[in-house]
């Protein structure tokens, strides 16, 4: 299908943006790698009337570190993180979760921010960042304000962005050295939404779990914390009856939709069961 007409803008700076963002309203999307909007505007469940394209804005591209946190430019692409040496390094979950987004082609134009900004349930950046414990940087016509990735999600499609706000950038608190981590995806097919997906950073101390975060992707209509599920395998080394337990913490937060990837009750299921996988890949790559 075709979208409907609209007006195209191609802002040269993110003060730019913004004041086109505040000035057009309700009417205006920003356009990053496309990949959720275009399709939306094709099937005409998207109608905006002006398109701001960040494609032009240098600054929004990019990683570096600031002390212990890595940031990365919204506009920054899967597939950019995937090559890079600094995502490698510091948080090579980032690197993992990224390879499992699509397919080559989508990842050269997917953004980072594109992925984590729209809200979709379905979207594999988000409850990573909840893992990792990141916050985003908006900035809109009042000036820029940090938001914790925790408090970012407030439904499907809605987010702590208000009028006028553009995500621009993404902090990362670098884990330390020797973690652990893994992210587990089951899906249908190479390239799809996950059925469920967990995502888990830890570290281990003399054998036994010192920190744990687990992030929940695409089992809620927001991306979850699994804050007792995490809690609860502190101070063990992991054991099946421990794995076991966080799996039903993880299960109890969780809310799937019913749809094309099963039932609600197989969805729960087989979270847990990624929660528990997650958890051991972690285990053994922890240091």
């Amino acid at each position: 299908m075709i979208p409907g007409p609209f007006q195209f803008h191609r802002p040269q700076s993110v003060a730019d943006a913004v004041k086109l963002l505040s000035t057009l309203g309700d009417e205006a999307r920003p356009l990053a790698g496309g990949h959720s909007l275009v399709p939306m505007m094709k099937l005409r469940l998207a109608t905006p009337e002006h398109l701001i394209d960040l494609h032009g804005i240098g600054s929004l591209k990019g990683i570096r570190r600031e002390g212990d946190t890595l940031v990365i430019g919204a506009m920054t692409t899967q597939h950019e993180l995937v090559a890079s040496p600094e995502i490698a390094a510091l948080v090579p979950i980032v690197k993992e979760t990224s390879l499992q987004i699509a397919d080559p082609q989508v990842r050269y134009r997917g953004t980072l921010g594109g992925n984590v900004a729209n809200g979709d349930p379905g979207n594999d950046m988000p409850g990573l960042m909840m893992a990792l414990g990141a916050r985003y940087r908006l900035e809109g016509p009042d000036g820029a304000r940090d938001v914790d990735a925790v408090d970012f999600y407030q439904g499907a499609y809605f987010t702590a962005l208000e009028p006028g706000e553009l995500l621009t950038e993404i902090a990362i608190p670098v884990p330390p050295s020797g973690h652990g981590y893994a992210y587990e995806k089951l899906k249908r097919k190479i390239g799809d939404y996950a059925t469920a997906a967990a995502a888990v950073v830890l570290t281990l101390s003399a054998g036994k779990v010192a920190t744990c975060r687990i992030g929940l992707t695409n089992l809620s209509e927001t991306p979850l914390l699994a804050e007792d599920a995490a809690a609860c395998v502190i101070g063990t080394t992991l054991d099946e009856a421990t794995l076991a337990k966080a799996a039903d913490l993880a299960r109890a937060v969780m809310q799937p939709a019913a749809d094309g990837r099963g039932p609600a009750e197989y969805r729960t299921h087989v979270g847990g069961i990624m929660v528990m996988r997650a958890l051991k890949r972690a285990a053994a790559k922890a240091v």
